[in-house]
């Protein structure tokens, strides 16, 4: 028996199908698409919800954490109301980086985080925020509560990565990091991005 074209329909959305967390916004769930061993780079597609193959690493950094997205946010014009130098949200979900003492090395798993603080990012003009935060029954980062909290250098090689992610050799980039913040200016962005979607999808 074949299945039917539209099977995807009954798996859940990593998007729109999964909560985005039952202690808003202290503790979020992520949805990770990308390890700190993908030499690639991986998009959950809208359409379906299955991660999608989006390229290949344009340089030889690679994401220094778990990266994916907080379910159920929308980055439009609250998230851009925070972020004064950009013209407009990405329309996209809340992007989070989820720092961990043991490597995983899989996506398309879900876990539980503890938002520390995040990057403010401008990507052609748009407001394309990093959420930061520490996976939440991680012994190794449980006394991490703010970025303060975190090392120098582990923020440093995230300001580096999305600063050269999306680089293509010979044309000039359109990337800025404009500052990385702290946890309540975090907490900020993620209600925002939650009003956000709720206006979007309802």
């Amino acid at each position: 028996m074949a299945f039917p074209k539209t099977f995807y329909r009954w798996r859940p959305h990593p998007w729109h199908g999964l909560e985005a967390g039952e202690d808003l916004p202290r503790i979020v769930n992520a949805y990770i698409e990308m390890t700190p061993f993908d030499a690639v780079k991986y998009e959950v597609d809208k359409a379906t919800g299955y991660l999608r193959v989006d390229r290949p690493q344009l340089t030889s950094s690679m994401t220094p954490t778990l990266y994916g997205f907080i379910p159920q946010t929308y980055c439009a014009a609250r998230v851009q109301e925070l972020s004064p130098t950009s013209k407009c949200g990405d329309g996209d979900p809340l992007d989070i980086c989820v720092i961990t003492e043991r490597p995983i090395n899989r996506g398309e798993v879900i876990l539980k985080a503890r938002v520390i603080g995040g990057i403010q990012m401008i990507d052609n003009g748009e407001a394309d925020d990093k959420i930061i935060a520490v996976l939440d029954n991680d012994q190794f980062w449980k006394t991490a509560q703010d970025i303060t909290d975190i090392p120098p250098a582990l923020l440093e090689r995230l300001r580096h990565y999305f600063s050269t992610y999306k680089l293509v050799p010979g044309q000039p980039s359109d990337v800025h990091i404009e500052e990385i913040y702290d946890r309540q200016h975090a907490l900020s962005v993620i209600e925002a991005a939650l009003e956000d979607y709720t206006e979007q999808y309802g």
